[in-house]
């Protein structure tokens, strides 16, 4: 099979696989596919009676229009339109930094077929400005015009010929005139000297302070104004963005209008905000929502995602916003009202894998937000990286080839060219509801940040860029010099900017003077109620109970359920409910989904393979054994419910958490849950478990309900496979900010699952569940432990002597408590009581209190954890014990170690007794 399309390729050869091409579009690879779908577009267009042009091109053969008669040399010419389209961005002069265009040896005469002889032979092609004859100078000059100017079009790539074929049409139509009306191109400048001006403000009034200014980098502002002012015309209310800091607060102070004052205010040694209910953030992380007022009334909501500095990490949960924001307006559907904007950093985008995850997610079922507008601010550098060394490809956008992403790079001095591809990247979001990518190349003109010196390792570049003139400069030239602009309306512009910030800043030193500052403490955070640990009202009634369990064992009549599923797991759910009795922990993780669901209330489960669970429990979602048609239960509660959505993920942590995390902070009404298909991958989410569900409220103010279940226990299964990492979250644990627990029952793990959504606050849950208990007869719940009670965070273990006569309490956390419940009853332990704390953080002291009152001749207490003792919460967990038993604890556990577990059975065996009976001699 032909896997390349020869510069000069032979008529018979050409034919031949013409004719294969036609017989089975498959038998060629996408070269040659593409090469002659083309033609086949030409005949069309031949045919159709638009193709003549002075009576020279005719339709003959392979290539539609031929001049002269001569099949080789139209076939040279058509690969030539073909090489330019597909090739021609190797030339464009997208380098704002370059005095001229780029080699590009590919596309030379002698590479495409020709001599210079042959530049003024008549040359026509169908696949051009409708057969229209040039000579081979003009049409070469027609085709550079087009695709060698300021734009580098990427679009070959493209596997659907109709997607491609509209990008070519659209990028064909306008990359030659740039059609851009001189009003908005005045409007443009005004873009381009408002930030020029507030970064050069900040620069000279605000010495030494870092703020990753966007210099350089202007063109970013003609992009987003031009997404904005193009809302209407697409029905668009709202955009969602995430970026990280370079050029943030420009972004903030520009694009969704902060009030300078204010911004201004926090560059003060003295500003104190007073509306901060945290630890609060650095001013060029914080996130902000404004409404933008367009000509004629029309309003854009416009969030800008709080971000920590782990750039590209805010990307997935930008995409979750996106989707429960689209769910709030009604959009999830079309999801044409909403659009996500990603502002990149070229080193980033290249070198931070969360970029791959959340395109991969793009088109996925549960995490599609109807394509995002990616925005790359290219400066040709990382920190102080040149691109030679930080990637592997041509392009930093490459990457985005994955999912068949159109890539325009343009060069960031030029606006009108910025303002274009941006115009064409929209419409093609608003058609195709996929990705596109907009990489503006341009330039940082001073270091990582402003205190940074980039002469020590870019002496060459930053001397060219010291001597390279502003955009603002470029551009007022270039409209003055075209009669676009005049003098008198250039130095109106200069003078209102001067203006402008000279008055806020005069504004903000004499509130500084009245120490007043706080006056500017704006901000448009979200504050709820703290923590409590008051019981909610989680029960459910006998008669949601009943409907619930008939809806979890109930199939339609024609559904061909697996017979050996249907016996071990429909049936047996059908006998518990008929005995009241042993609810195991997915028959109870269903009640709480389905009371929640029956009362309105939504619920989204998603991560790897949780349709089914790692370990067959859950069976969310069951199949048709002949035809694989899904049927879920928990859809089917009630007449009016709420939505039940679980998804099986892509193999991704980081992406799918934020995701889902992103999710929460704006749509607080639903239960949102991800679980990890062990917990020991939770450790492959830990930027997004750190900077966001850990910290997030402290330092942004934006709270979150997020369930994380992270299956956990130690069953000898190897050190892959055994720990959550429970230490982790303890270490994170404080102010209130997270919840963590470690639960025995199944009617345990339900009431904590209807709390999340019955109090008035708030809080990521951390659930470390069952692995080898799944399906132990023993961790099993009755039907009175759903109907009664609520939620324990510490839980008495059944007393084998006298209260009166107990001399040892053990306190532990989750699947242990069995293994010492068991050895307790083997051997006959009368005088040692066991406590299960079941909410490690935070941490009920009073609670434990009032379960110790009964225990007064208690004189010993141990930590029993099946974790190594620097692990699990041993750490967390014995100052607090000790402190309120007023004695040290003992501890009971594996030893110290590196790896969380051992790998072999026999040696997780004599460990996991050894910790037990410490627990019960410990003196």
């Amino acid at each position: 099979m032909a896997t390349t399309l020869p510069h000069r390729p032979n008529a018979d050869l050409l034919e031949a696989n013409y004719e294969r091409w036609k017989k089975d579009p498959a038998a060629l690879d996408g070269v040659w596919a593409a090469f002659f779908e083309g033609f086949e577009l030409g005949n069309a267009t031949s045919k159709n009676g638009a193709g003549q042009s002075n009576g020279a091109a005719k339709s003959s053969g392979v290539g539609g229009s031929v001049v002269a008669g001569d099949a080789q040399w139209q076939s040279r010419v058509d690969q030539l339109v073909y090489s330019y389209r597909s090739l021609g961005h190797l030339k464009a002069h997208t380098n704002p930094l370059s005095a001229s265009a780029p080699d590009a040896p590919l596309l030379s005469l002698e590479s495409l077929g020709f001599s210079a002889a042959e530049l003024d032979r008549p040359a026509s092609s169908a696949l051009l400005d409708n057969a229209r004859v040039f000579s081979l100078r003009e049409l070469i000059a027609r085709l550079e015009a087009i695709y060698c100017r300021h734009i580098g079009a990427e679009f070959a790539h493209i596997e659907n010929p109709i997607v491609r074929e509209w990008v070519r049409e659209k990028f064909e139509a306008v990359a030659a005139t740039l059609p851009v009306v001189p009003e908005t191109q005045k409007q443009m400048l005004r873009q381009i000297l408002s930030v020029e001006s507030f970064e050069k403000f900040l620069h000279t009034r605000f010495v030494g302070q870092k703020r990753f200014s966007i210099e350089g980098g202007e063109s970013l502002m003609v992009a987003l104004h031009g997404i904005l002012e193009n809302c209407p015309q697409y029905k668009i209310e709202e955009i969602v963005m995430g970026m990280a800091h370079r050029g943030r607060l420009s972004v903030i102070n520009d694009f969704l209008q902060k009030p300078v004052s204010v911004m201004f205010a926090q560059f003060s040694e003295n500003y104190m905000p007073d509306t901060v209910a945290g630890d609060g953030d650095v001013k060029y992380h914080l996130g902000y929502k404004t409404k933008r007022q367009l000509p004629g009334g029309y309003e854009v909501s416009v969030r800008l995602a709080s971000n920590p500095s782990h750039l590209e990490a805010v990307n997935p949960v930008v995409q979750g916003m996106t989707r429960a924001r689209q769910h709030v307006r009604g959009d999830s559907v079309e999801r044409s009202r909403v659009v996500a904007v990603l502002i990149h950093g070229d080193a980033a985008f290249a070198g931070q894998g969360v970029v791959a995850e959340t395109l991969n997610m793009s088109q996925l079922e549960g995490y599609r937000t109807g394509g995002t507008i990616h925005l790359v601010v290219n400066n040709q550098i990382g920190f102080t990286t040149s691109p030679a060394d930080a990637r592997s490809s041509r392009y930093c956008t490459d990457v985005a080839k994955m999912i068949s992403a159109p890539v325009f790079h343009v060069n960031g001095d030029d606006p009108i060219s910025v303002r274009i591809c941006t115009e064409i990247a929209l419409e093609y979001r608003q058609k195709f509801k996929s990705d596109v990518i907009l990489d503006i190349v341009c330039y940082r003109r001073h270091g990582h940040n402003e205190g940074d010196e980039p002469l020590f390792t870019q002496p060459v570049m930053y001397r060219e860029i010291s001597a390279h003139p502003t955009l603002g400069a470029i551009y007022r030239q270039d409209l003055l010099s075209r009669g676009v602009l005049s003098k008198e309306q250039a130095s109106e512009l200069d003078a209102e900017f001067s203006a402008r910030y000279e008055s806020a800043f005069a504004e903000v030193k004499e509130a500084e003077q009245n120490k007043n500052l706080t006056k500017y403490s704006h901000s448009n955070v979200v504050f709820q109620p703290p923590f409590s640990h008051a019981p909610a009202k989680t029960k459910i009634s006998k008669a949601t109970f009943d409907n619930v369990c008939k809806a979890l064992t109930t199939i339609p009549s024609d559904f061909r359920m697996l017979p050996r599923l249907k016996k071990f797991f429909l049936e047996k759910r059908q006998q518990v409910w008929k005995e009241g009795q042993g609810y195991d922990w997915a028959f109870g993780e269903a009640l709480a989904f389905g009371s929640l669901l029956a009362e309105g209330t939504p619920v989204r489960l998603s991560g790897q393979d949780c349709r089914r669970g790692t370990f067959s429990h859950r069976h969310a979602v069951l199949y048709d054994e002949t035809n694989r048609e899904r049927y879920t239960p928990l859809q089917h509660v009630a007449k009016k419910q709420g939505r039940f959505n679980v998804y099986n993920s892509l193999l991704s942590e980081t992406a799918v958490l934020g995701f889902d995390y992103g999710y929460t902070l704006h749509f607080p009404e639903l239960l949102c849950l991800w679980e990890a298909q062990f917990g020991d991958f939770c450790n492959g989410a830990q930027i997004i478990i750190d900077q966001f569900l850990a910290a997030g409220e402290s330092k942004w103010q934006r709270p979150s309900g997020i369930v994380l279940l992270l299956p956990h226990g130690y069953e000898g299964q190897g050190p892959e496979h055994s720990s959550g990492r429970l230490e982790r979250f303890l270490q994170l644990a404080a102010e209130d900010n997270i919840q963590v627990c470690n639960f025995t029952t199944p009617a345990q793990y339900f009431h904590a699952l209807r709390r999340q959504m019955k109090r008035e606050f708030r809080k990521p849950l951390v659930v470390m569940t069952l692995k080898s208990l799944l399906r132990a007869p023993e961790c099993v719940s009755v039907e009175t432990d759903f109907t009664e009670g609520s939620f324990q965070e510490i839980l008495p273990g059944p007393l084998a002597g006298p209260a009166g006569k107990v001399t040892r309490v053990v306190f532990c956390s989750g699947k242990v408590y069995y293994d010492l419940l068991k050895h307790r009853d083997a051997n006959k332990i009368t005088d040692t009581a066991l406590v299960r704390v079941e909410q490690l953080y935070p941490l009920h002291m009073d609670k434990i209190q009032e379960i110790l009152k009964p225990f007064p001749k208690a004189k010993t207490f141990v930590w029993c954890q099946e974790e190594p003792q620097n692990m699990g919460a041993w750490s967390f967990i014995r100052n607090q014990l000790s402190d309120l038993v007023g004695k040290p604890l003992f501890y009971a556990g594996r030893d110290a170690a590196s790896s969380p577990a051992v790998g072999a059975m026999s040696l997780h065996k004599i460990e996991q007794h050894a910790l037990i009976e410490a627990a019960f001699a410990l003196e």
